[in-house]
């Protein structure tokens, strides 16, 4: 019984040390400060294209995944862009700001 509860707990263990040093893709996310709806167009450097629409005003987006490499992001309200390398454990928030024309940056 002693051998069965130490093996359990060694493998535990071996989870939870595995679990923390993976290698996480990064992650981005859309703020909107502006006072109307904003729409995104994303590249990725995967060659991955899309659009995030209808983004409410004082609202923030869920993180999504992306692949290493360069990311570019496109405010669609006055065709502003910005690009940025996304690296491995890191995220990403873009922010779409009140500035008139809107401006774009990148918050780490």
């Amino acid at each position: 019984m002693k051998k069965i509860l130490i093996g359990v707990l060694g493998l535990i263990f071996f989870v939870l040390i595995n679990g923390c040093s993976r290698n996480a893709d990064p992650q981005f996310r859309i703020s909107n400060k502006q006072a109307e709806k904003v729409n995104v167009k994303i590249q990725t450097a995967a060659g991955s294209k899309f659009t995030i629409n209808d983004i409410e005003p004082r609202q923030t987006t869920s993180y999504q995944t992306a692949a290493v490499g360069n990311i570019t992001a496109t405010a669609v309200i006055q065709n502003e862009s910005i690009s940025f390398l996304a690296a491995k454990n890191t995220n990403y928030t873009i922010v779409i700001s009140t500035g008139k024309p809107p401006s774009v940056h990148v918050d780490q």
